[in-house]
């Protein structure tokens, strides 16, 4: 895991060290064990990088690194089975001067150019400089795990982890209005029509599972498609086959994903997928952390759930060493004091707190020089974990008639006391998805464009951008709209937090959900085999079952992680840090003036229409 950094342009005189270093102490956080920046013999192409040593520590896995006097590399990220493709291309007469999965990614591009993507179990984005072709050739991880982020024009292309490496080497810091109001109105942080679009103009990000290839001579480029989920896709198979491929596939991915020559650990919440994890991993003899963020006194405190699952594995499986379970209490003094701190390093806004929990928990790994952490994102949504995509299931099973299958099911959810809503909209749903569509983006234009505390002026600024990022997916069964969160927005938002929360402390995070061999086996299977029975999330229940007590792989009340926002928010220094937020966004012609009558309402972490938060975040992000 590491800082990357480029500059490629016709002036050579801007390709210099000393604007490569610019970049590079801008991303230290990301990599505290090593800096090291690198310019082409043409002198039209640098290179930087900063350096967190987790797979060969030794100085033969520095990078940049280059390769058969040819190849040269800048890598943020993990190959996970970079020893099977080592190994393939061993045999195929390559040969290796390091440890590492970086080299293995230049001996792979070598071999099989852009085809090599399709080999990689991972998360990387990556810029590798070809000097026979006189191409740079960049890409980034499948769901977009790891960030990439570039600007072009005027005889220039420079690209690096994180924005602020632009912003340093004059790249203009400039707030996309639409972003902003569309972040404001409906707190979307991404455009779902684009994927390239961020919250500053001129300043893009490579989508995820997407490649670029640009001419270091013309500086032209395009962008390329590699992977795509196929949701449309169903295999004939039995449960108990499908549960024991899942528990294959998971498992691999779990071993893989410990592959590290530095101290592994893991996040745990009291859930379900964390608790996987951890069940899953096997550390004979070794005392292994967990860290967790709680919240004593809260509602929804998860601190006896993460207790019950350490003393359930330390009581059933007596061949692995000692769990040491460590915490960390997030505070609403606490989020004031780093609130300006945790904008910096997400650089877009956020829709809740609950990345801060999220951002101590790293800061706790810190704390005990755990370098890496696995964690369960993704679960929920590859594998239909959230209780919004019960009534899109329901209305799947209804659209095709079978009315008694989806009483049945409705009738076990009740039941289980699983909180949804079905109505006869949903019953017109169902039947008409397409019309529900284009009713439900209506509803979002109406949202956006009728807010009232927004400024007219302001709206008046964006006219014929009324409808950009205003996307609702066509759902005539549960994959779409798994595959909408999964592919189009919502799983790489949260993906954006991990990464910035992780790195913010030099700490890596891995997601043994995310194997894309996993995701791939769990699309291809029935709706029923993801909820069934009554139960979200079916098939990880399944592959947990006795693993792990039955109150967690049974548990109903389980939601999204969740500190206590409300209660914070109540805080009468917090409240008074909203205000001037919203008196900044006042002054740049945002919200109406009259905003500044309104008393603060507080909002639960995934409570709708949590505006106050979304104009706290705003007014730290705004130029």
């Amino acid at each position: 895991m590491c800082g990357i950094a480029g500059i490629i342009c016709f002036d050579t005189a801007f390709a210099g060290r000393e604007q490569l270093k610019k970049m590079t102490d801008t991303l230290a956080h990301r990599g505290e064990d090593g800096e090291a920046h690198w310019i082409s013999r043409s002198g039209n192409v640098g290179f930087g990088h900063r350096r967190l040593a987790i797979i060969d520590t030794s100085t033969a896995g520095d990078q940049p690194m280059h390769y058969l006097k040819r190849y040269s590399i800048v890598f943020n990220g993990e190959i996970y089975n970079y020893i099977e493709i080592k190994e393939t291309l061993y045999k195929k007469g390559y040969r290796f001067k390091s440890d590492s999965d970086t080299e293995v990614i230049l001996a792979a591009y070598d071999c099989w150019k852009e085809e090599c993507l399709h080999q990689f179990d991972g998360m990387f984005a990556f810029a590798i400089f070809d000097a026979k072709e006189q191409q740079v050739f960049a890409a980034r991880d499948r769901f977009g795990e790891k960030p990439f982020y570039y600007a072009a024009g005027k005889g220039l292309f420079v690209f690096a982890s994180e924005m602020k490496a632009l912003w340093a080497v004059g790249i203009q810091k400039k707030t996309d209005k639409k972003m902003l109001l569309n972040y404001l109105t409906l707190g979307y942080v991404q455009n779902a029509n684009d994927k390239a679009q961020t919250f500053y103009e001129h300043i893009f990000s490579l989508p995820p599972a997407s490649f670029l290839q640009i001419s270091t001579q013309t500086l032209q480029f395009r962008t390329h498609i590699y992977w795509d989920i196929e949701k449309d896709k169903t295999i004939q198979i039995s449960h108990q086959d499908a549960i024991e491929r899942c528990v294959e596939l998971f498992t691999t991915s779990v071993k893989r994903r410990l592959r590290s020559d530095v101290t592994v650990g893991t996040s745990l919440s009291g859930g379900l997928d964390s608790s996987a994890i951890l069940a899953t991993i096997n550390h004979p003899g070794a005392l292994f952390n967990t860290f967790s963020a709680v919240f004593p006194g809260f509602e929804k405190d998860e601190s006896r759930y993460i207790k019950r699952v350490t003393d359930y594995l330390a009581a059933t499986q007596t061949t692995n060493g000692d769990i040491q379970s460590n915490y960390i209490e997030p505070s609403a003094l606490g989020l004031i004091k780093d609130f300006e701190k945790l904008c910096y390093h997400q650089e877009e806004p956020f829709q809740s707190s609950s990345i801060y929990a999220q951002f101590k928990v790293f800061e706790l790994a810190k704390k005990y020089n755990v370098k890496v952490l696995l964690d369960g994102q993704g679960a929920d949504e590859t594998q239909a974990g959230y209780n919004k995509y019960i009534h899109w299931y329901l209305q799947g099973i209804t659209g095709k008639s079978k009315f008694i299958t989806a009483n049945r099911e409705k009738n076990l959810l009740l039941k289980n006391e699983v909180p949804f809503k079905w109505g006869i909209k949903n019953y017109i749903s169902a039947y008409l998805p397409a019309l529900t569509a284009i009713y439900l983006e209506q509803d979002e234009y109406t949202k956006t464009m009728r807010q009232p505390d927004i400024e007219k002026d302001f709206i008046a600024l964006l006219q014929g951008r009324e409808w950009e990022g205003i996307r609702k997916p066509v759902i005539t069964k549960l994959n779409d709209i798994l595959y909408y969160n999964t592919h189009t927005i919502g799983l790489e938002e949260l993906l954006r937090f991990a990464d910035r929360n992780s790195m913010a402390h030099g700490r890596e995070v891995r997601l043994p959900f995310l194997s894309h061999e996993l995701v791939e086996f769990v699309f291809s299977l029935p709706a029923n085999f993801k909820i069934n029975g009554g139960w979200t999330k079916w098939m990880v229940r399944k592959m947990m079952d006795k693993k792990l007590p039955d109150e967690i792989v049974w548990r109903k009340d389980k939601i999204g992680y969740e500190p206590p926002q409300h209660q914070w928010m109540h805080n009468e220094i917090l409240q008074d840090y909203m205000q001037e937020a919203k008196r900044k966004l006042v002054s740049k012609g945002v919200l109406k003036k009259s905003v500044l009558d309104k008393k603060i309402l507080p909002k639960a972490a995934h409570e709708d229409n949590n505006f106050d938060w979304r104009y706290l975040c705003a007014a730290n992000i705004i130029t």
